[in-house]
């Protein structure tokens, strides 16, 4: 991610250096194409992290609650075990 940071910020730096020194058309044409291909992948991979950070937070939801229902059917086995032995 810094290293995305710092390709936009480069692209500023010389976007700005291209209006005040005015290089040309061609290269205005190059840094608006890269500076847009380095904001889209920006956007992607933020995007991706998102989803990835969700993914995680339901996993672990999924893991306390499956920790839960394993303590749960431990508790209620031993009081099946004690009902069955006195019917016996």
């Amino acid at each position: 991610m810094l290293a995305w940071c710092a390709i936009l910020f480069a692209l500023g730096i010389l976007a700005f250096l291209d209006t005040i020194y005015n290089y040309g058309e061609i290269f205005r044409r190059v840094n608006s194409v890269v500076f847009m291909l380095v904001s889209l992948g920006l956007l992607v991979r933020t995007s991706m992290k998102m989803k990835m950070r969700r993914i995680e937070g339901l996993i672990s939801k999924v893991e306390d609650l499956e920790g839960q229902l394993a303590r749960y059917k431990a508790a209620a086995e031993p009081g099946k075990h004690k009902e069955r032995e006195a019917v016996h």
